[in-house]
């Protein structure tokens, strides 16, 4: 289940920005006293107009609302009525450009389109209506009917479409997010490690401590195997994303409960309360972690039913996610630093491979990892392989839906495993933990790299390529400034003489 767990995990190491369509705000206006304003969303064709990008370039119109009516000919509206007006109808069976030169015909100066089901983008052929020159948008009916009840029936109405703000603070959650738990996640790697060598120290902790053991660690040669797994699964993933999905999300439910019960176990241990025991089949359980192991099933499968609920599901996987990480950082062990580097460099290769050379390989030129961390052919489930938080400044995206910042979990446990090897290698040589912390903090810089290249470049990142090189030349430089590269490279025995 671990090795099945990263493998997935480290499918998709990519930061990606929002995914946004033609999207603006339709800024409108009442005649109630005191004056009240209220932004909507509205969906539209860049390639038909430009809309401005602020209010004071905007102009306002009044707003007539015809949703009685879908206009597929010039008799459904009052000759006269809609001069130099915005006019508000519902989508009917003839395209939206036939319905834009009608209302043109007729005066108007401005078209929504009312919408009862999901907006979609406005698709139609230009070319053919090439003396179409008013505005065209696609807004929700309801937000029609919630415009009258808040605003009147006298409103006047105006388009536009601010830029994306170029940092938005959901990036300040997803650093704090992963930062702390690569760090988290390595230090509960050294306490383990710790208690491995008073094991080794004491004869009689070492069977105890072999049985709660349940670390795995990577050779070289796994390593290979590992990589080369990882690229046929993604090609799998792309050609038959529909099937596999849900067995990503069903792995997902299943290793998220056990990293989340590992993880919170951990700390109940440290209570010294409540350890009453049950007796079954010869074993005695402790009666909370009976309850703790129902609350993480509980937790798992509440994600899987309500996951497409954007408003709260993401709180809920990223708690999930989180855990996941911790676990597999810490359980997951690499023996030594040759490991380290074999890993984290053919993942780079790797992430670089299918985020800028795929595209041309492929027949729509789209990278695969960009089209599988979207869900191909317009799928509408997502891997659940990621940190989401949704974005907090407000824009038109946040107004037609809730755009998410997102962080791959392969960013986070690919470079926390060097983490805690540094993390476990200041215990075995006492070092003060120099090797931990300037690896944690060289994570950090390569998390505020990729966030700088994200924001310049305006596509999803190959985070690996900016953290794989930080990490790495860090813990290289530490190594060799305190003259133990060769024992650093290497790895230490496990079969050391510890006192404490």
């Amino acid at each position: 289940m671990r090795a099945a767990g990263l493998l997935w995990a480290a499918l998709w190491g990519l930061l990606l920005p929002p995914v946004t369509a033609d999207e603006g705000i339709l800024h409108a206006s009442g005649s109630v006293l005191p004056p009240v304003t209220k932004d909507y969303c509205i969906i539209y064709n860049s390639n038909w107009l430009s809309l401005p990008k602020s209010l004071e370039n905007a102009t306002f119109r009044t707003l007539e609302n015809l949703t009685s009516t879908v206009l597929c000919s010039s008799s459904e509206a009052p000759a006269g009525l809609l001069k130099d007006k915005a006019v508000v109808v519902l989508r009917g069976n003839c395209t939206f450009l036939e319905k834009a030169r009608i209302a043109q015909s007729l005066g108007a100066k401005m078209l929504l389109i009312a919408s009862k089901t999901r907006l979609s983008p406005l698709s139609d052929n230009k070319t053919d209506f090439e003396d179409v020159t008013l505005p065209v948008a696609l807004i929700r009916y309801s937000d029609i009917v919630d415009m009258q009840l808040v605003l009147g029936n006298e409103i006047n109405v105006t388009l536009y479409s601010p830029p994306l703000p170029e940092f938005d603070c959901s990036m300040v959650v997803i650093f704090l997010i992963a930062v702390l738990t690569v760090a988290l996640g390595g230090y509960w790697s050294g306490v383990s490690e710790l208690e491995n060598l008073k094991a080794v120290a004491s004869p009689g902790e070492r069977e105890t401590r072999r049985k709660k053991e349940e670390n795995v660690t990577f050779t070289p040669v796994t390593v290979i195997l590992f990589v080369v797994i990882c690229c046929v699964m993604l090609v799998l993933l792309y050609f038959f994303y529909k099937w596999l999905v849900y067995v990503i999300i069903s792995v997902f439910c299943l290793a998220s409960a056990m990293s989340l019960y590992s993880c919170l176990a951990a700390l109940i241990g440290e209570i010294p309360f409540g350890q009453c025991r049950l007796t079954c089949c010869n074993k005695n359980i402790e009666v909370r972690l009976i309850f703790l192991a129902v609350f993480c099933i509980a937790a798992a499968a509440v994600w899987a039913v309500f996951r497409n609920e954007d408003r709260w599901a993401w709180i809920l996987q990223d708690i999930l996610g989180v855990a996941f990480c911790l676990n597999f950082i810490k359980t997951l062990k690499m023996p030594n630093f040759k490991s380290c580097v074999i890993l984290l460099g053919l993942l780079l290769l790797y992430d670089v491979f299918f985020v800028f050379i795929t595209p041309f390989i492929t027949k729509n030129g789209a990278s695969i990892m960009v089209e599988v961390a979207a869900g191909p052919f317009g799928n509408s489930e997502k891997l659940p392989v990621v940190i989401r938080v949704p974005r907090l400044e407000h824009s038109a995206a946040t107004l037609c839906d809730m755009p998410f910042s997102l962080l791959g979990f392969g960013d986070i446990i690919v470079p926390g495993l060097l983490v805690a090897y540094c993390r476990r290698f200041d215990v075995q040589t006492r070092s003060s933990s120099v090797y931990y912390i300037s690896c944690t903090i060289a994570y950090a810089i390569g998390m505020v790299l990729t966030f700088v290249v994200l924001a310049l470049m305006k596509m999803g990142q190959p985070a690996l390529l900016y953290l794989v090189p930080c990490t790495l030349i860090t813990s290289s430089l530490v190594a060799w400034r305190r003259k133990e590269m060769k024992k650093f490279w290497k790895g230490n025995s496990y079969q050391v003489s510890w006192r404490p």
